[in-house]
Parts: C-alpha cells; structure tokens; sequence
C-alpha cells in the first residue's frame, strides 16, 4: 500500500502535442491569505481573445500531504490552448493543515475567479473541476457540495464556488473504506483527517464526497485504474452508481490493468476523452 502512496505521487503523464500558439501565463496569484501564508494559484488563457472563457480549475495529487499546484502546468498550457482559462490551485498540505482546509482553500479559489472574471475574461456560469488522486477527491467535493457542508470558508461571500462538470481521476470517496488499512491510516488519512477511522469516524464520513451526492450534481466523468491498488476502482463504481440514482449524467471509464495512474497509450486516450467532456459539458 505505502508503495501504492508514493508511485502516485510522482505520476508524471505526457499530453498530446499541442499547437504553436502559447498562451498567457501567470503564476503565483495570490487569491487568498491565511495567518502569514499566502495562498496561490497559477493561471493560464488562451493566446488571443478577450472571453469571456470556460474555465478549468485544476488540482493536484500528492496524497495532502505531497504535490504542488506546478505539478498540472502542462493541463494548463493544454486547456488554454482548448479556449480555457485554466487554473491550478496550490492548497495547504496535510499534517500542517488538517481538512476542510483543503476543501476550503479550493472553494475560495473558484470564488476569487469569479469576482476577478472581469480581469481574466472568465465566464462565470461556466466552471469545470479536474484532479488527479487527492485532487480528485477535492473535486468530488466541489461538485457535490454547498454552503450546508461547511466547507466555503470567508472570503469572496458574494460570489458562488459551484462548479458545472467535474473529472475525477481515481479520487478516494469513502474514507470508511480506509479503516482497517493502518498503513493508509498511518501514513496518508490519518492526517489528513487530523484522526484515525478508530479515533473519529464522523470525521471520515464527513470527507468522504459519497456522503454528498444528491440531485443536482454536476456531470461526472472519472476515470479508475482496473488494478488500483491504492484507491479501490470501488469507490469510483459506487460513486458513479450513487450519481446515477438521483439522475446525474456520470460515466466512469475503467482503464484495463493500469494501477494509481498511468501513462502512454491509456495515458492520451484519457486525456482526449477528458477534453471531449470538458467541450460538451462548458462549451454548449
């Protein structure tokens, strides 16, 4: 299991060639402060044009603890030169910052966006997620919660941390599954959760995004290494069905013998599919 952790922290995935036009980068916005820290993102839009555009906020993995918002770089330059702005969130890391805060530093992401859409040329009625791992987790739970969770934090009130379709690569969605895995627990959720499953166990329920799937949800597509040894393909088939059953649009694409990532063939093949729902479901 500890070996699963770490190889999925230094997933490295090669995107398709991309086309001449470099887009507009910048780097290091602070979007929001917490004590002394500054929290920032990084942010890339399309070479020409003025928006307002679709937008991709992009999350990365490392287990919250590990990874950094330079690590989805190159899903920025790709998703610019689509017709996005695209933006990845650098969150506080696990065991400095125990959850919400990651969840939370996210949310007032999604909402410094919108109050600065002006600037960026951002559509605000058109937001997708993206996260790999940890990532994915985090945007389970930008899709599938709201104020009631708990989770908005205080800055940018005015403004809305919804999303409109989500892509999960391989995210954990039910910490309870994690119980009995001591070296998860120890290691990774532990943590992160600022408890064991044994210590607080409403804890772990209330990070697991399957506790807040409801009607309403925004599009799902995740994507799951058949052989995962990590996160259990598990989690993601009953996270589909769960979306399904109140009637959210959620297909789960299965990757035949990969495990906690991939790279390659399966590797270009996710990433077009990935770009294909993005087009449907924030370009309509």
């Amino acid at each position: 299991m500890r070996n699963g952790w770490v190889a999925a922290l230094s997933l490295a995935f090669t995107l398709p060639c991309l086309a001449d036009s470099k887009p507009q980068a910048e780097n290091d916005i602070v979007y929001s402060k917490t004590g002394d820290r500054e929290l920032k993102l990084d942010l890339a839009r399309p070479a020409e044009g003025k928006g307002p555009y679709p937008v991709v906020v992009c999350l990365h993995g490392g287990g919250w603890r590990m990874g950094n918002k330079k690590d989805m770089r190159p899903w920025l330059q790709l998703l610019a030169k689509e017709g996005y702005v695209a933006a990845s969130v650098g969150y506080r890391l696990a065991p400095d910052a125990t959850f919400p805060s990651q969840i939370e530093d996210c949310k007032t992401a999604v909402r410094f966006l919108r109050a600065n859409a002006a600037k960026y040329g951002i559509d605000k009625d058109r937001f997708g997620a993206l996260g790999y791992s940890a990532g994915g987790h985090l945007v389970c739970l930008l899709g599938l919660t709201d104020e009631k969770a708990g989770f908005e934090g205080k800055d940018y009130p005015k403004e809305s941390s919804k999303v409109q379709a989500v892509v999960d690569y391989y995210g954990p969605t039910d910490f309870a599954s994690f119980a009995r895995d001591e070296t998860a627990q120890r290691g990774m959720i532990g943590p992160f959760i600022g408890a064991k499953f044994s210590e607080n166990p409403a804890a772990h329920l209330k990070a697991s995004p399957i506790k807040y799937v409801s009607k309403g949800a925004p599009p799902f597509l995740i994507f799951h290494g058949t052989k995962d040894l990590v996160v259990s393909i598990e989690q993601s088939r009953e996270l589909a069905n769960k979306l399904k059953d109140v009637g959210t649009p959620a297909k789960l694409v299965e990757v035949p013998g990969e495990g906690h990532g991939w790279e390659g063939r399966a590797n270009i093949e996710t990433t077009e599919a990935t770009i294909k729902f993005l087009a449907e479901r924030l370009k309509k």
